[in-house]
């Protein structure tokens, strides 16, 4: 569909001209030439972008801005005038027109003016659609699971989801934390600026604040210009600290500083910065435990807890784990285009009672491979990791027996030597078959 405009021009010749340029650019012009005529026009049509003199009979072309604005605030509205005067540039623009041009009006000019306008509605269009994708991706309805525990966790963090309060994220690795503080952010009034996450425990020490703060050139060795800091990025939006029990006592002390004071001192200048940020941290880490023991700061631990969320582990919630199979299934499928629509009783039933030490992340894991090596339409105990088969009844068995890891390792080759040959059991044990042959060789266990 061709791109509408109104020229609103009360000179005859400047109006047909200006017609008949921008038709012969491919756009659909429609023409007034006063501000009422104008105004009629705009009452049945959608314009992608006015044009208008400001010196009109009747009403001027900036009262007609100012009408236009009233009702349709994002509408492009360029204005033109013969007067060189920047006091009527300042007031049309202050009124809200997208630009100004000076008559004699240069073809060429115009035509630029109304490309980049229409530039940049495109762009505006494409980044309001980016932040509703960003939202479905990012709402409630994305952490998947039915089970109490989950759903007491999803309706206390959209109480506090639209709160300044620092959240302090608690769970086991794999249990989605980035996932939940994602969720949080795009769930508050910060959504629409950056959410930053960071993990503190892949940052070297020595990098650390000036990754975080920022430096000024010539600050240390190779700061050969001066760089923004995380948090100055993240100003106005959400930094998300993941791993924060494992930052050093002395970065603990300057973290504590930024939050007391929101002010940040990029490394190696005299010049504080005044930042606008929600903190949402995160620890596998039981914190009480690391203030007792003296490695976390008490008066830290206090201020980024404000609001604590302890996510389940997987094992908590084991009614959610079909779900999310069946959840990751549909994914994986369409990415990897394989014909893969379901999952056997069986396969369920091992993943049921499986451990999950690595929590969602692992079942999401699982699932990809299955899919991957899948060669019917059904994911089947087969097409699960080798450990995930052999480990239900021996495994849990062993647990409730309280085996040492020597006494579990014997009984364990002895289990299996019947069924997979030594590489497969070195793998399961996670050991190579030269350790395996060693411990045979000690323990006297002959092969099968």
């Amino acid at each position: 569909m061709a791109t509408k405009l109104l020229i609103v021009e009360d000179e005859e010749t400047l109006r047909e001209s200006l017609k008949r340029m921008f038709t012969k650019e491919g756009y659909n012009v429609s023409t007034a030439d006063s501000v009422e005529m104008g105004l009629e026009l705009i009452d049945k049509y959608i314009y992608d972008v006015i044009i208008s003199d400001i010196i009109l009979p009747g009403k001027d072309g900036i009262e007609m801005l100012t009408d236009v604005k009233e009702e349709l605030p994002d509408q492009i509205f360029i204005v033109m005038t013969a007067y060189a005067s920047l006091e009527t540039a300042v007031k049309a623009l202050r009124a809200g027109a997208y630009d100004y041009i000076m008559k004699p009006i240069m073809h060429e000019e115009i035509k630029q003016v109304v490309k980049n306008a229409l530039i940049q509605k495109r762009l505006k269009t494409e980044n309001v659609l980016l932040k509703r994708e960003i939202g479905k991706t990012y709402d409630f309805s994305s952490i998947i699971g039915e089970s109490p525990s989950l759903h007491s966790i999803i309706e206390e963090s959209k109480k506090i989801a639209d709160t300044k309060s620092n959240v302090l994220i608690l769970g086991e690795t794999g249990t989605g934390k980035e996932l939940f503080a994602r969720v949080i952010h795009n769930n508050s009034s910060r959504r629409d600026m950056p959410f930053i996450p960071i993990n503190c425990s892949v940052i070297p020490e020595n990098l650390l604040e000036s990754e975080l703060f920022g430096h000024v050139k010539g600050a240390f060795t190779g700061a050969i210009a001066s760089k923004k800091g995380l948090f100055e990025e993240a100003d106005g939006g959400t930094i998300f600290l993941d791993e924060i029990g494992d930052i050093t006592p002395y970065f603990q002390i300057k973290l504590l500083r930024v939050l007391e004071d929101q002010m940040i001192r990029p490394v190696g200048s005299n010049k504080a910065l005044k930042i606008d940020i929600r903190l949402i941290v995160a620890t596998n880490k039981d914190l009480e435990t690391c203030v007792r023991e003296h490695t976390f700061r008490e008066d830290l631990y206090y201020r980024v807890n404000t609001i604590t969320l302890q996510l389940p582990s997987l094992r908590e919630r084991k009614t959610d784990i079909a779900i999310l199979a069946r959840h990751f299934l549909g994914i994986y499928a369409a990415e990897f285009q394989k014909n893969v629509s379901d999952i056997s009783e069986e396969a369920i039933s091992l993943m049921i009672k499986s451990r999950w030490p690595g929590n969602v992340r692992e079942l999401q894991n699982v699932i990809e491979r299955a899919i991957l090596i899948a060669d019917t339409p059904t994911i089947k105990p087969d097409n699960l990791p080798l450990s995930m088969k052999a480990g239900n009844s021996f495994v849990r068995n062993s647990l409730d027996t309280h085996l040492s890891i020597e006494d579990y390792t014997k009984a364990f080759i002895l289990e299996y030597q019947s069924e997979h040959n030594e590489q497969q059991i070195a793998a399961m044990l996670g050991i190579t078959r030269k350790s395996l042959w060693e411990k045979r060789k000690k323990w006297g266990l002959e092969k099968s």
